[in-house]
């Protein structure tokens, strides 16, 4: 039944439906619409930043966990004394190394890294830089027949290191490879 009331006329452009209402509010014509402001390519990119920065703002600041150094009082350290060149490693007693140094990363190149004076001082940087650990005594193993074999262990002990044990790791040959053939003539 239609209502006959005159003081409230039913239009069809006012649907009583609240559905309908939201939809019908909106234009229907494009050129009712305000039109939008063209964005240059520069400000599409600071909109873009800006957007960027208020996601990371509403995610927080990263949290950096402080990285906690274990201390080690008592430590292994391998020499490794090759002809050319002498490695200086210091591990926990499990075998994870917490640090070490090389002759070549001393800073000696070419035939200077097969010294005994780039032993010492690759031994003395390593010392240095696993202090940080609180390595009190250590337990040397020497592995190699190189040059810098007896000044590596001094290095360690100007660096202020207690030396437990010095324990000699060299691989020996138990009958060795095959020797050459005789020559002939």
């Amino acid at each position: 039944m239609a209502d006959l009331n005159p003081k409230t006329p039913a239009t069809p452009s006012t649907p009583s439906d609240p559905a309908r209402r939201a939809t019908s509010d909106k234009p229907t014509d494009k050129s009712d619409a305000a039109p939008k402001k063209a964005q240059t390519l520069t400000e599409q990119l600071e909109a873009s930043e800006v957007s960027a920065e208020g996601a990371d703002a509403k995610a927080g600041p990263k949290v950096r966990r402080k990285k906690i150094k274990k201390s080690v009082p008592q430590a292994r350290v391998c020499i490794h004394a090759g002809e050319n060149n002498t490695i200086v490693t210091f591990t926990d007693l499990q075998g994870n190394k917490i640090g070490g140094c090389s002759a070549g990363m001393a800073g000696f190149k070419g035939t200077r890294k097969s010294t005994p004076y780039a032993a010492k001082v690759a031994a003395e940087k390593a010392a240095e830089r696993v202090q940080g650990y609180g390595v009190q005594s250590v337990t040397v193993e020497v592995k190699g027949l190189g040059p810098g074999r007896e000044q590596s262990i001094r290095g360690l002990q100007s660096a202020g290191l207690n030396l437990d044990a010095i324990i000699d790791t060299t691989s020996i040959p138990h009958g060795g490879v095959r020797p050459p053939g005789r020559r002939r003539v």
